[in-house]
């Protein structure tokens, strides 16, 4: 269940950063404006809310667990809002994250 809940906020995590991320991107790159913007800093924001509700007490063990989901979630999100196709490399390269994501967060400790 701990995993189960862990998993979950990494991905309203991932939904937030990436999302956040690309209305920034949108409103500045896309010239959408500055509400898609300001809507994005929004976003930036509760996802550093987010990551404090990891179990783990351990802000760099979050954080770098957390750039699996990110790694992952920025690919199929490029491929769900923009329709980028990626090739077996980068899909590879997600499941390598995703693998280390789980033995830093999730490895069996002795303490």
């Amino acid at each position: 269940m701990l995993v189960a809940r862990s998993i979950a906020l990494f991905v309203v995590a991932a939904l937030f950063e990436i999302g956040g991320a690309w209305l920034v991107w949108q409103g500045l790159r896309e010239h959408k404006g500055w509400v898609w913007v300001g809507a994005g800093v929004i976003a930036l924001g509760l996802y550093g809310v987010v990551a404090t509700l990891q179990s783990d007490d351990n802000f760099g063990r979050i954080l770098a667990a957390y750039g699996g989901i990110f790694v992952a979630g920025s690919i199929a999100w490029g491929m769900v809002a923009d329709g980028y196709r990626p090739d077996r490399f980068d899909i590879i390269g997600a499941l390598v994250c995703l693998a280390g994501m789980a033995v830093i967060m999730y490895a069996p400790r002795g303490h």
